[in-house]
C-alpha cells in the first residue's frame, strides 16, 4: 500500500506527513491486510526528500510499527539533477527493502544499479503515457529487478490505458508485475488488477476517495475496500 506519495498537507489531514504519523498509518493499514508498505519520507515542511536522515527517520519510525517490507521512492520530483539524487541513494544508511525508480526520468538506470549493489530491491516503476516500457524492455537490469510497477496516469480511460501499458510491457523480463492507477482511475485500475490476477496497491498516494467518491478517512480504509473490491473482481473473472 501506499501511505503518502508527493501529497502535502493541503490534501488533508488524512495523509501522513511525518515518521510518527506515517508509522500509525502503516500499522494501522497492515492490521487492515496490507503486506507491503511504500512510503514518500518527507522533510518537516512536508516535500518529498531523499536526504539519508530523512530517510532513516521514516524507514526506522515505521519498522518500528510493522514488519513488513517497507520502501520509498527515488522520483525525481524529490531531486532533479540525476547527479545529486544518485549521490543521496548512495548515501542512505538506513536502507529500504525496496525502492521505486521510474524508468523514464534521467538517470534511472543507474539508480537502479547503485540500489542493486547496496541490496536494495528495485520496483521498476513504467508508467503509461512514456517511453519507459520501451526503455525497460532492453535494459540489462530488467531481469535483476525485484518487481515492475505499471502506473497508469490516464484518469479517464484508465482501464484502456492499463490494458495498453501491459501489453506494452509483454513478458517483463520474467518479473513479476503491479498495476495500480491513480485519483479517478485507481479503483477501475484495481479491480482490472483483481480480474487479471495481478498484484496491486492502494492509498492516498493513488486516491482520496472510496469507490463511491467518498473522502477516505484513512489508509486503513483504503486497504479494507481494496480487498473487498479485488476480491470481487477476482471472483468474477
Amino acid at each position: 500500500m501506499c501511505l503518502n506519495g508527493p501529497r502535502g498537507a493541503a490534501d488533508g489531514t488524512a495523509v501522513p506527513l511525518t515518521p510518527e504519523s506515517m508509522a500509525r498509518a502503516a500499522a494501522e493499514a497492515v492490521a487492515a491486510g496490507a503486506t507491503d508498505i511504500h512510503v514518500h519520507p518527507k522533510t518537516p515542511c512536508g516535500r518529498d526528500s531523499l536526504s539519508p536522515r530523512v530517510v532513516a527517520a521514516t524507514l526506522e519510525a515505521i519498522r518500528a510499527r510493522v514488519p513488513v517490507p517497507v520502501g520509498v521512492t527515488t522520483g525525481a520530483w524529490a531531486e532533479a539533477d540525476p547527479a545529486v539524487r544518485l549521490a543521496r541513494v548512495r548515501g542512505w544508511t538506513t536502507l529500504p527493502d525496496h525502492a521505486s525508480v521510474n524508468w523514464h526520468e534521467p538517470g534511472a538506470e543507474e539508480i537502479a544499479a547503485a540500489l542493486i549493489d547496496l541490496g536494495v530491491g528495485v520496483e521498476a516503476g513504467i508508467w503509461s503515457g512514456t517511453d519507459a516500457a520501451a526503455r525497460f524492455a532492453v535494459s540489462p537490469l530488467g531481469p535483476k529487478v525485484l518487481r515492475v510497477l505499471a502506473e497508469v496516469t490516464d484518469t479517464q480511460a484508465a482501464e484502456t490505458s492499463a490494458r495498453t501499458l501491459l501489453a506494452e510491457l509483454g513478458p517483463a523480463h520474467g518479473r513479476p508485475v503491479l498495476l495500480h492507477g491513480e485519483d479517478a482511475g485507481a479503483w477501475p485500475v484495481l479491480r482490472l488488477a483483481g480480474r487479471l490476477g495481478l498484484a496491486t496497491r492502494v492509498g492516498l498516494e493513488d486516491t482520496l476517495v472510496l469507490p463511491d467518491g467518498q473522502r477516505a478517512a484513512s489508509n486503513a480504509q483504503l486497504v479494507t475496500e481494496g480487498l473487498v473490491q479485488y476480491g470481487r473482481a477476482r471472483r468474477s473473472s
